[in-house]
């Protein structure tokens, strides 16, 4: 079976974008730069062209996957200026604080205009202006704030409110609910900015001079030299085997790849209880637990091509482009990802994951990435097992409970199989039962032989062309 043309994402506008886009001739490239573009309107409080990103391309002609990173640079190169202090900020999440830091000096050097501009070059077939008129449309009008939306806001709102922030989210001194609007007053013009002189404005351009005056205003080292020479990289595809296809990924910093690479391969002739206990034994090794503010898309078009971008704010910095309503990445605030070998120019290491399927003549089968931090790596192999192993469609896979390992607990979603629960719980593994189905728990975008579905925990839709 082929897989049809379609787009997954995190918000039916931004499905809707990628959808339009395909309408009208462009490629698997064009709709997800197009719809990443729209999720600084539409998804805002999940990640925005502020932030960083991952890439992972499928060529049907030649049956090659290409990964790409452009996720955020240690800033610095400048060495004019020392970075301020970060503010400390805690959100609560399934009742557990976590502390962040957030400010000027939380921000990384951004890497999601360079990243849609590098995957627009290698594979895009309409105009420049043409990919992003989409987004700068859906800027001017606002979009309504998926329910899913608003509860992951109440969870974030200390980061999100700060500076030009309040106005957007909380814009009569109460936070947004589901089905109101959400407007980003001057994204439009920003956007406008984007078309007409292209990424290269983030970083030697007019926009990357704001960036640089804001973040140095509010605390932070950014400088000119460290925009200049930023650069997408090509990375290493890491392989692994699950259900008798083929997983290609890049090398993430939780080991998805890694992970599916160690899952015993009778998995379809075990036992569901005995597969959960081997699958949250995979999982345990590298289990951590962080909130994380992401969003992915999964697109393929007519021609058999697949695109999958990742992207994310961190938590987001509440460092605002002024007028221009683009919030500023926080990723040197992320605790989990700062490294000892962090030093000016470095790029930082991240736990995104976007991937294709393919069989064993080369033909794919999914294109999928996840929002969720630590929680990415979970769902995509849940989501993965419920396609490839037990043969579900794409958004039962998506839909189902899932459960996530942090060291030796298993945090389960309401409805997950109690038989399993309790195989987990007389393996030594302590189960926490959570009351409901949560964002906590990912948020998958697909789009496969067994259809286009994105995550109901996060709002998300799929759809085919």
């Amino acid at each position: 079976m082929r897989v049809p043309a379609g787009v997954a994402a995190g918000h039916p506008a931004t499905a809707e974008v990628g959808l339009r886009i395909l309408a009208a001739g462009g490629s698997a490239a064009d709709a997800a730069v197009a719809a990443v573009l729209a999720t600084t309107t539409s998804e805002s409080i999940l990640t925005g062209i502020g932030g960083g990103g991952f890439a992972t391309y499928y060529d049907a002609s030649t049956q090659t996957v290409t990964c790409l990173d452009f996720f955020c640079s240690v800033p610095g190169l400048d060495g004019d200026i020392a970075p301020g202090p970060m503010v400390p900020i805690e959100v609560f999440f399934g009742g557990v604080p976590q502390t962040y830091s957030i400010g000027g000096a939380s921000v990384g050097v951004p890497g999601v205009p360079a990243g849609c501009g590098e995957v627009h070059r290698r594979w895009g077939r309409l105009p420049w202006q043409r990919v992003v008129e989409p987004a700068m449309t859906l800027a001017s009008s606002g979009v309504v704030l998926p329910a899913a939306q608003a509860r992951t806001l109440v969870s974030v709102a200390p980061a999100l409110l700060p500076g030009e922030g309040a106005a957007i989210y909380a814009p009569r001194g109460e936070l947004l609910q589901g089905g109101e609007l959400l407007h980003h007053p001057g994204l439009d013009r920003a956007l406008g900015i984007l078309a007409e002189e292209g990424p290269a404005t983030f970083y030697t351009g007019r926009l990357g001079r704001v960036i640089v005056d804001t973040v140095r205003a509010t605390g932070g080292a950014l400088g000119p030299a460290d925009l200049a020479e930023y650069r997408v990289l090509e990375l290493e595809v890491g392989h692994a085997l699950i259900g008798g296809s083929h997983v290609y990924a890049r090398h993430d910093l939780n080991g998805t790849i890694d992970t599916l690479a160690a899952l015993p391969a009778d998995l379809s002739t075990m036992s569901r209880p005995s597969r959960a206990v081997a699958v949250a034994d995979a999982l345990r090794t590298r289990g951590r637990q962080r909130l994380g503010d992401t969003t992915n898309i999964s697109v393929v078009d007519h021609e058999g091509d697949a695109c999958v971008i990742t992207t994310t704010l961190g938590i987001g910095a509440g460092v605002w482009m002024p007028g221009l309503g683009i919030n500023l990445n926080s990723m040197l605030g992320e605790g989990e990802l700062i490294t000892p070998d962090l030093e000016p120019g470095r790029r930082m290491q991240s736990m995104m994951c976007p991937l294709v399927v393919v069989d064993d003549s080369g033909d794919l089968v999914v294109a999928a990435g996840s929002a969720g931090a630590s929680r990415i790596r979970t769902a995509l192999v849940d989501t993965l097992l419920g396609v490839l192993v037990d043969g579900l469609d794409m958004p039962s896979a998506i839909a189902r409970p899932r459960f996530h390992v942090v060291d030796n607990t298993v945090h389960a979603e309401l409805g997950y199989p109690e038989d399993e629960l309790v195989a987990l719980e007389e393996a030594g593994y302590e189960v926490n039962r959570w009351p409901d189905m949560n964002h906590y728990f990912g948020g998958v975008s697909a789009v496969g032989v067994a259809g286009a579905a994105g995550d109901p925990r996060r709002g998300g839709v799929g759809a085919v062309a």
